[in-house]
């Protein structure tokens, strides 16, 4: 009986670390909004999905969940603009991908939200991979909407 009740004890204890110590869902977005700020300063590239080629947005976007969830998520704007679930704008957590019409074309272009109204993106040839405000009028007036990206499971 001692024997069964200390092995009860130690189960509980072992179980209880595992799970405190498996990621939450909030950790996994902080680590891809950390991933995606270890990106600016890329320059764009049309087709770029690295650090070394340099990024265009999807690529980006790709990069960022791959390095920092292990996850492979659609290399393109259209493919993960279906990917995960839509949320509203106002309910917007770091990690979730926000898109906008910047081509004349709806969800032409996807960011990174990373908390606060900011967000990362490589916006076009010629410039580099930067952290822009949301409510900034020229994005505000552009968006298409968000998703979100459910955190690989333990």
């Amino acid at each position: 009986m001692k024997y069964k009740l200390l092995f009860t004890c130690a189960f509980l204890l072992a179980t209880q670390a595992a799970v405190a110590s498996a990621p939450s869902a909030g950790d996994y977005r902080q680590a891809a909004a950390l991933q995606a700020r270890h990106a600016v300063g890329v320059p764009y590239h049309y087709g770029g999905a690295s650090p070394q080629t340099g990024f265009d947005c999807s690529g980006l976007v790709a990069h960022v969940f791959e390095h920092a969830w292990g996850m492979a998520v659609p290399r393109s704007t259209e493919g993960q603009r279906h990917a995960g679930r839509a949320v509203k704008r106002s309910q917007l957590l770091p990690g979730d991908l926000i898109f906008y019409n910047t081509r004349g074309r709806p969800f032409s272009h996807v960011g990174i939200y990373l908390g606060d109204g900011n967000f990362v993106h490589a916006p076009r040839p010629g410039q580099r991979v930067r952290i822009e405000r949301i409510d900034n009028p020229y994005w505000r007036a552009r968006f298409d909407g968000a998703r979100r990206l459910d955190p690989p499971r333990s």
